[in-house]
């Protein structure tokens, strides 16, 4: 006898195949997907009625966890001032650093509960947090203990990324930060299990490929899995070697070549698109789309949500602008929140598809199809969210 069984919904399974289904039947045992199409007794029967059953969203790139806003830098953007200029002038991720840094772990925790509710609400059932604004060990570990406690709280598959590379702090050269970040912060972030995965930002304005190799190469020696910032603002070389040296994925890419292109092609990388940030800093560069189609790299999409560069916390919103800016089609979209999503945080074994074994995590959606998903920009919910087989309540999640 199944858990739970879905009669009558019509299966997107994500699973590389993306067209309508005729309506069938999904089975649930012990969190798990264990039948398609096979009819039984369970304790549990929901009958879909025509609805549409997708795999439970994956953001696999955001920044969830901060204090503050940067509400400030963005009318100074509006002036004329560039993202750049104002890093440089001290603002940028380390105004974001320094209201971490005044933040106590429940503020962090609590101001974080109603992004991820949110997500949430929108059929998101596993988000990756980066840590980064903390830029020194007590607050680097104090924001990923916040992102292990939501993990924990929340019916939602929270992922760890430590992102101590994220941007130099004003009493340390580029040299004496990276000591810093390899000799004492990895060590202790390993120590306490806080992290799945390393970042690393390689941009002329942070780190370059030398300090990604170091990073990367102590980051292996503990069993944690790579990632990378890569060619938002240049073209520094960065994803074709963090390709070769076994990064998941590398993200943002507006400034990434033919030769970056075949690189992650080669080692089967994942290109993680930003739109949320492309939009809201108001580049002109889009990403190399048709070259990465051409060399046949999965592409995935993700909000980016941050305070400084992409405040928007709504992974359906940036499905619409990677359909309406980056030209993606409906199935590239949807493949890139879901399967391709999993790829770029190594669980594609675990979830982003209907699949016989995987998480029960998926939804259900009342719509012509699911192509609306990327067609329409808002006022559009699941009609239920369901995680390892259970219904999720996501305003008690929110706290209220």
């Amino acid at each position: 006898m199944y858990d739970l069984i879905l009669n009558n919904a019509r299966l997107y399974p994500m699973n590389g195949y993306a067209s309508p289904q005729s309506p069938s039947c999904l089975a649930v045992t012990d969190g798990r997907i264990s039948a398609i199409d096979e009819p039984g007794e369970a304790r549990e029967t929901v009958d879909a009625d025509g609805a549409w059953l997708l795999p439970g969203f994956i953001d696999c790139h955001t920044h969830a966890v901060y204090a503050g806003d940067r509400s400030e830098e963005h009318a100074a953007r509006l002036g004329g001032a560039s993202y750049e200029e104002i890093a440089r002038s001290g603002g940028g991720i380390l105004t974001t650093v320094r209201a971490v840094a005044n933040a106590s772990e429940q503020e962090l925790y609590a101001s974080a509960l109603p992004r991820l509710a949110a997500f949430l609400a929108e059929g998101v059932t596993t988000i990756e947090i980066k840590s980064g604004y903390g830029l020194d060990a007590e607050n680097e570990l104090k924001m990923l203990r916040v992102i292990r406690k939501l993990d924990e709280t929340l019916p939602m598959n929270v992922t760890s990324t430590f992102l101590g590379a994220h941007t130099i702090p004003g009493n340390h050269s580029r040299e004496s930060y990276m000591n810093l970040v390899v000799d004492e912060m990895l060590p202790a972030v390993a120590a306490e299990n806080l992290a799945d995965a390393v970042d690393i930002y390689v941009e002329n304005i942070a780190f370059t490929v030398a300090d990604m190799e170091r990073l990367f190469a102590a980051a292996t020696g503990h069993g944690l899995k790579l990632r990378a910032h890569t060619e938002q603002l240049s073209n520094m070389g960065g994803s074709a070697r963090a390709a070769e040296l076994g990064a998941l994925s590398c993200d943002h890419l507006e400034y990434l070549e033919e030769e970056g292109v075949q690189a992650m092609a080669s080692a089967a990388n994942v290109a993680v698109l930003l739109p949320g940030a492309y939009y809201f800093l108001g580049e002109s560069r889009l990403p190399p789309v048709e070259s990465l189609r051409k060399h046949r790299v999965p592409i995935a999409v993700a909000s980016d949500l941050n305070p400084g560069s992409s405040p928007i916390n709504s992974l359906l919103t940036c499905m619409h602008m990677a359909s309406s800016l980056f030209r993606l089609t409906p199935e590239e979209v949807l493949h890139g929140v879901t399967k391709n999503a999993a790829r770029a945080l190594g669980l594609a074994d675990e979830v982003g598809s209907l699949d016989v074994g995987k998480r029960a995590d998926f939804c259900l959606w009342e719509l012509s199809s699911p192509e609306l998903l990327c067609y329409q920009l808002g006022g559009l919910k699941p009609l239920a969210v369901y995680k390892d087989g259970q219904r999720v309540n996501h305003e008690k999640a929110a706290g209220n």
